[in-house]
């Protein structure tokens, strides 16, 4: 009894009391750091990823390029930057002020189409109840989540730059990062490293060709079938339809609000016919053309690329989501051949 009551053991018991607290506090502190650290280098590695799909697209212009003129690869890669740029550059000078004028008119008009449309529904019986179910706080939160969209998906300059200097560094020298790549992979595991990464280039550049004739045919269809019906705004609305093709499963129907809305100001029968365009133009392209671009791409379950978009969203947001569907044919790449090949 005399020794537990020792106040040096009592005292060096309490000193090593407090040292594992202070031990589980630095190492959950340590796990929080990590955790911060891995989700904003997660982000970085998307923009990454996105920098490697823009250099995929200069690859596979500079290819054509090259076939066509029998030029050195250096000098038919460098025609790709520069004509690229050239047409990016000259869109933006022909339509940019326009573009602006119709964004602007766009969020100034879309609260008055909103109450236009309320108005509308509530004409009818069935309107009046999904008005009365509907709360003015959501009413309101959706409506601050439009305009917040409208103020800023045209605003991400900062990371569009990034990016597109990240395509840049990986077009002028593509085979630093690769080999930098295979010096992480053992000698005897090199071939199927270049194996994998040849996969991946591939099913990339399908993906890729897909979506950008996708995006082109989209955006022209609406806004020309938008200006026969006389809807305003055509060539933002036909942006915007382009821009949310990138989304699959959610693009499609963001798109058509605010060209149903807009319509609605008009009349019901116009924005059934809008409504009708939109939902004929993503079935051509979703079914039609986008399959026959993207026959290398690997084959994604749908209800995986769901929730692969779902989980891209929470972790990463908009960039998220859009790279989800690359992201996940790489990862199904890399499982396939790294471990369903070899248990069969």
């Amino acid at each position: 009894m005399a020794a537990d009551k020792d106040p040096e053991k009592i005292v060096k018991k309490e000193l090593s009391y407090i040292q594992k607290v202070w031990h589980t506090v630095a190492i959950v502190a340590l796990l929080v750091g990590v955790i911060l650290v891995a989700r904003v280098a997660f982000n970085v590695l998307l923009m990454m990823l996105a920098g490697s799909l823009i250099a995929v697209y200069f690859h596979g212009f500079g290819d054509i390029i090259q076939r066509r003129t029998r030029w050195k690869r250096t000098w038919a890669m460098t025609a790709s930057l520069i004509i690229s740029f050239l047409v990016l550059g000259g869109l933006l000078w022909f339509m940019g002020a326009k573009m602006q004028v119709q964004i602007a008119q766009l969020s100034n008009t879309l609260p008055h189409t909103v109450s236009t449309f309320k108005a509308k529904l509530g004409e009818t019986p069935v309107g009046q109840k999904v008005l009365e179910s509907v709360s003015d706080g959501s009413s309101d939160s959706l409506m601050t989540t439009a305009q917040t969209f409208l103020g800023t998906s045209f605003g991400v300059l900062g990371y569009i730059y990034i990016i597109l200097l990240l395509g840049v560094f990986f077009t002028a020298s593509p085979s630093i990062y690769k080999n930098g790549i295979l010096l992480l992979v053992p000698k005897s595991k090199k071939e199927l490293g270049k194996h994998i990464m040849d996969r991946i280039s591939l099913s990339l550049k399908g993906w890729l060709k897909g979506m950008m004739v996708s995006i082109v045919l989209i955006t022209v269809l609406i806004s020309v079938a938008l200006t026969i019906i006389g809807i305003p705004m055509t060539m933002v609305l036909g942006l915007i339809t382009g821009i949310l093709e990138l989304v699959p499963n959610f693009g499609s129907l963001l798109a058509m609000i605010p060209g149903v809305l807009l319509a609605l100001t008009i009349s019901t029968n116009t924005a059934i016919v809008v409504a009708l365009v939109y939902i004929v133009s993503q079935t051509i392209t979703a079914n039609i053309v986008t399959p026959l671009i993207q026959k290398k791409i690997i084959n994604l379950p749908p209800a995986l690329t769901l929730v692969s978009q779902l989980v891209m969203g929470t972790v990463s947001g908009a960039l998220g989501i859009i790279l989800a569907v690359p992201l996940l044919a790489i990862i199904i790449i890399l499982i396939d051949e790294l471990y369903v090949k070899k248990i069969n």
